[in-house]
């Protein structure tokens, strides 16, 4: 199996899993949503469908460059939140400051990743 491919087959696990995660550890999601959004609870499910419908667009190759680019725009979506919980201290969890700061720039890690498979 070439790299590529158990690149896109990580993605799409990795995706689905954390979809999954929002509807069962949906609390900690609650925790991390900026207070200017409405809706918190429907936002954190309905990105965990996105997740999961994104990671599974993946294994079919007619719509995985689709998925990745997806994935990119959902990336963006989500960084305000990734966002608000460095600047709220971790909302209140015990997570290292230091942690959700290298967690920001790290978005970019994972746009260029889904990046990698746009084409």
């Amino acid at each position: 199996m070439e790299i590529k491919t158990l690149s896109l087959y990580l993605m799409a696990a990795f995706y689905c899993f954390v979809g999954i995660t929002h509807f069962t550890n949906t609390k900690f999601f609650l925790r991390i949503m900026p207070p200017y959004l409405p809706w918190h609870k429907e936002l954190v499910y309905i990105s965990g469908v996105i997740e999961i419908g994104l990671g599974l667009m993946l294994l079919w190759p007619l719509y995985s460059h689709l998925a990745a680019w997806g994935i990119i725009l959902l990336l963006l979506a989500i960084f305000p939140a990734n966002l608000y919980h460095y600047t709220s201290g971790g909302a209140g969890m015990k997570i290292p400051k230091w942690a959700l700061l290298i967690r920001l720039p790290f978005q970019l890690v994972f746009i260029a990743w889904a990046y990698w498979h746009t084409f």
